[in-house]
């Protein structure tokens, strides 16, 4: 092997280490503006949970009524946030994330955050998150929700 050669190996084995650690960076970024979603939404701090929504976010759930019909509901997002805001006094929200499946590409990532959701510490439902983001200069940013919400095979 020619030391040239040998410049070429030890080159490319450092770019993708390097390479390796920024995407790593990206994902525990990603994930750090969910926690911070989910910090803001149990405390009820709308600032904070402003910070981490793009101007243009959408929200979604989708779940089956009583008749057994598969519903595409579109939330009003505003509303939602006020509903953080204006929580009554004693209740308790708590979304317990399950895991966190991270996907990124360029400026748009997906976090895959399967999850369980309890009301005063009593199990309510279970579903999915799905969070879609952009990279808005530095920090990303929740440009559409969709969740997944249901009472059976929660455990399974």
């Amino acid at each position: 092997m020619k030391l040239y050669d040998g410049y070429c190996l030890v080159f490319c084995i450092m770019s993708s280490f390097l390479g390796f650690s920024q995407g790593n960076d990206q994902e525990q970024a990603v994930q750090q503006t969910v926690d911070t979603f989910f910090e803001a939404f149990h405390k009820g701090d709308t600032t904070l949970l402003r910070s981490v929504l793009h101007k243009d976010v959408i929200f979604q759930t989708i779940y089956k009524n009583k008749q057994g019909v598969d519903i595409l509901r579109h939330d009003d997002v505003a509303k939602w946030v006020q509903a953080i805001a204006n929580k009554p006094e004693g209740q308790k929200w708590t979304e317990k994330l399950l895991d966190y499946s991270i996907k990124i590409d360029a400026n748009m990532a997906n976090a895959w955050i399967p999850y369980e959701f309890y009301l005063n510490d009593e199990f309510s439902h279970c579903g999915v998150n799905s969070f879609q983001m952009i990279n808005d200069v530095g920090r990303w940013k929740v440009i559409y929700l969709v969740d997944t919400r249901r009472r059976a095979t929660c455990r399974e």
